[in-house]
């Protein structure tokens, strides 16, 4: 079916700097949406843990940052959502649009709605839209490259370089709006990102010709009933939890990564099992499996910039920057600054090398190793108290993390296209999100532990521990490259 999508014309022969013409759309609406995803959730830890006087909800600190870890999962857990939809109802073009609109919706519920009412409200919605948005964005992207096509890394890498410049830009907006007017502001500001997005989109529809229009696997007539009973079984459940206390914001960072890791099981066991999944294509998904837990360690000490970190840039960084104290939120924005910097060149090293380049398993050890490293680099200001840690030197310690973020994340994309079944493409790319899920409520679970006298106790275990899985990573890659079976 791939065949029929790529030999359209005009539109999917029209190139922008050697790459197709939809990466520009596509760029721009991942631009705007991780600009309000990240705008409103560097400041979300904050009102839930700042006092009333203060703008925030009077939550205790720990119980706030894992509700931002379970959040960020339950986003990468609601792209199986995403993926489905695309695949048997909408298209991935339509879900991308439509997961945009929701995603709008949920910055105005909080916004305008107050307490935990508007946090509620406004982070399903979102959840659900954000979910539906990122699994196809980064799928309908891998349709515009043929299976093998060298440009495919660099193109990934590119439309990495537009998320980071949302991320950039979000949280430096949310964060002045959140400290001289409040978080509503702040909140009304990822809104208005995110209808800029829709906007660009919109205009700038033609250029994606007919890929991601086509529906793979529709879903007949006669299963929607059974489909719409299997929704309203799951809110039935998730509401019984919540009044039997089984489910509480305590514990919500624990049974979201439970869920998300009996969710990922199921995924691989439904894959490896299903008729519409050839043997070759079947080796591969079991090829997937290490670069699935690997991904998962990196990304628990990755989005701990949301949750502990969070807590390290309020209460440890000295933000006075020439006798003007900075929004300590503003950490969010300092990693994107050394992806922005450094995605161009990592694009022109991947395109240059080609099939010289390290394999994708040899990259992924090398990301975990790195972010292993870039948290041991925290136990040297242990013994320091007080808002005494140099911002210089966080700084550089984010280079750090993105360094092994490109080493990692923009390649990790690129290769589950690569090696998704054509039955669950886009649901391929939602398995990959999962292993990002994992490891964002992980952020949530480890910050229980966090604790500021004793940081060369936390950050030197969870970075010893990173570098170990990235060393294993490293000495299984081969096995793991002869079952890609020629996706190098």
């Amino acid at each position: 079916m791939s065949e029929v999508v790529h030999n359209t014309k005009p539109v999917s022969e029209r190139t922008l700097f050697g790459h197709p013409i939809g990466l520009a759309n596509l760029f721009g609406v991942e631009l705007w949406e991780r600009f309000s995803f990240y705008g409103m959730l560097t400041i979300l830890g904050y009102y839930l843990y700042y006092t009333s006087t203060e703008g925030g909800l009077g939550l205790d600190k720990a119980t706030a940052t894992g509700i931002v870890g379970a959040y960020g999962g339950l986003v990468y857990l609601s792209t199986v959502l995403g993926g489905w939809i695309a695949d048997r109802v909408l298209g991935m073009e339509r879900t991308v649009f439509y997961g945009g609109v929701i995603v709008m919706a949920g910055h105005i519920a909080l916004a305008l709605i107050p307490d935990l009412a508007g946090v509620g409200i406004g982070l399903v919605l979102i959840a659900l839209g954000s979910g539906a948005l990122k699994a196809n964005a980064s799928s309908l992207l891998g349709t515009l490259y043929e299976k093998g096509d060298a440009r495919a890394d660099g193109g990934f890498t590119l439309f990495y370089l537009g998320i980071n410049l949302g991320a950039f830009s979000g949280p430096l907006i949310t964060g002045l709006l959140q400290s001289h007017v409040g978080f509503h502001w702040g909140f009304g500001a990822a809104a208005v990102g995110m209808a800029l997005g829709l906007a660009q989109y919109v205009v700038f529809r033609r250029n994606l010709g007919e890929h991601g229009r086509e529906i793979p696997n529709p879903l007949p007539r006669t299963e929607i009933p059974r489909t719409i009973a299997a929704i309203v079984a799951l809110l039935v459940i998730i509401a019984l939890a919540w009044a039997t206390e089984l489910l509480t914001l305590d514990n919500l960072p624990d049974v979201t990564t439970f869920v998300i890791v009996a969710a990922s099981i199921a995924y691989f066991a439904i894959m490896l099992t299903s008729a519409k999944v050839t043997p070759l294509e079947r080796t591969r998904v079991r090829a997937f499996i290490p670069l699935f837990i690997a991904n998962a360690v990196f990304w628990s000490l990755f989005q701990q910039i949301f949750t502990v970190l969070a807590v390290y840039s309020d209460e440890r960084i000295n933000w006075n920057i020439f006798g003007w104290d900075a929004p300590p939120n503003w950490i969010g924005s300092m990693e994107p600054v050394w992806i922005i910097a450094l995605s161009p060149l990592f694009a022109i090293m991947w395109t240059r090398l080609g099939t010289r380049a390290p394999s994708t398993p040899r990259k992924f050890s090398l990301g975990v190793i790195g972010m292993g490293i870039a948290f041991l680099l925290f136990v040297l200001f242990s013994g320091s108290e007080g808002k005494t840690v140099p911002i210089l030197a966080i700084f550089f310690i984010l280079g750090a993390f993105a360094v092994s973020e490109l080493l990692l994340s923009p390649i990790g994309l690129a290769v589950t296209t690569k090696l998704a079944p054509n039955a669950f493409r886009a649901q391929m790319m939602a398995l990959y999100f999962f292993s990002v899920g994992i490891g964002t409520s992980m952020s949530g679970v480890l910050s229980k532990f966090y604790d500021p006298s004793h940081e060369a106790v936390y950050f030197g275990i969870t970075g010893l521990v990173t570098v170990g899985v990235g060393a294993a990573v490293w000495s299984i890659s081969p096995w793991i490259t002869r079952h890609m079976e020629g996706v190098h």
